[in-house]
């Protein structure tokens, strides 16, 4: 897929910041927004309260509304030049496989196949990181109704993954940016050091854990 503007993703676990990140960048760098529209997925609110039960409608709903959107990305006017998003395309195979029995994935794999080719990757990828309390913390402070099922266990979880993941990715330029201590909406200083960052990308992968680097 051709295209000229530059393209940031942003990762991470439930309750990171992705979508507060997003909006801030859009903002000082004059980007086009792309925000995933989770909370329209009807079968989300029942997922929370019966994973099992739900887990493959919640899916798939998820995977097919995320194609659409990404195929739409560069759709774009001539008064952007970059592109934020707050998720990448790959995190639907990975909530798939925390969540998906064998059978179902068998599916899910086979669908999957024919979408994926067609995904745009980022020309910078940005991996929110913080530890599993601080997550809790802030899914309880935002205080969402179709949130209030999620247990400690499947945070953790998701936490594990997401980590064995970006740790081991090559795919792209990656920024892993360690949060647990810093406040980045409420703290200019903090966002200031991670806009340093972006502004000048990495060619391969950074890890920026703040508290460590003050």
């Amino acid at each position: 897929m051709k295209r000229s503007a530059y393209y940031i993703a942003i990762e991470g676990v439930i309750g990171v910041g992705k979508t507060s990140l997003a909006n801030i960048l859009a903002e000082k760098l004059n980007s086009k927004l792309i925000l995933e529209k989770f909370d329209k997925n009807p079968f989300l609110e029942d997922f929370y309260k019966n994973k099992s039960h739900f887990a493959f409608q919640t899916q798939i709903y998820f995977l097919l509304s995320r194609f659409r959107q990404q195929m739409n990305l560069f759709q774009t006017d001539m008064f952007h030049k970059n592109i934020i998003t707050d998720y990448m395309f790959i995190k639907d195979k990975l909530f798939a496989y925390l969540n998906l029995n064998s059978k179902e994935l068998q599916l899910y794999d086979e669908l999957l196949k024919l979408l994926i080719k067609q995904i745009p990757k980022p020309d910078l990828a940005i991996y929110l990181q913080a530890d599993t309390e601080r997550l809790l913390q802030n899914i309880q402070h935002r205080n969402r109704h179709y949130e209030l099922n999620i247990k400690k266990k499947y945070i953790e979880s998701l936490n594990q993954m997401y980590n064995q993941y970006f740790f081991n990715y090559t795919e792209t330029p990656l920024l892993i940016i360690n949060t647990t201590e810093i406040d980045f909406v409420n703290n200019e200083e903090d966002l200031n050091e991670i806009l340093k960052y972006i502004q000048h990308p990495p060619v391969g992968t950074k890890l920026y854990h703040p508290k460590q680097e003050k």
